[in-house]
């Protein structure tokens, strides 16, 4: 497989490690949106959020997100983006979170 975020999880590409365990890893985005940017994918390659179906592994992945907000001391607040398929905006064919922060986010949508 030529996925990207696969040889990341394998360390075969490096990545700047923000927390990992078996089944998630988290690092910092290379091209990040807010001064406090960081992905957090499944260990197991899973296409999208649409294809998901191991509840145990999105609690996982949720709780990786805010385990490392709050490490980062995002206490004032941060988003988390779940870009899904190419509609959705989705760049890697790899399930990935997005967890942003370290400054005020304006609305996702307007009002």
């Amino acid at each position: 497989m030529n996925c990207i975020f696969c040889k990341i999880s394998a360390g075969e590409i490096p990545a700047e490690h923000a927390l990992e365990d078996e089944h998630v890893l988290v690092f910092r985005d290379v091209r990040p949106q807010a001064p406090t940017h960081f992905l957090v994918i499944p260990r197991v390659h899973v296409a999208s959020l649409h294809e998901l179906e191991d509840v145990e592994l999105g609690g996982r992945l949720l709780t990786a997100a805010a385990r490392v907000a709050r490490e980062a001391g995002l206490d004032e607040g941060w988003r988390l983006i779940v870009n899904t398929r190419e509609h959705g905006g989705q760049e890697v064919d790899h399930l990935h979170l997005h967890v942003v922060g370290g400054k005020r986010l304006g609305p996702m949508l307007p009002s």
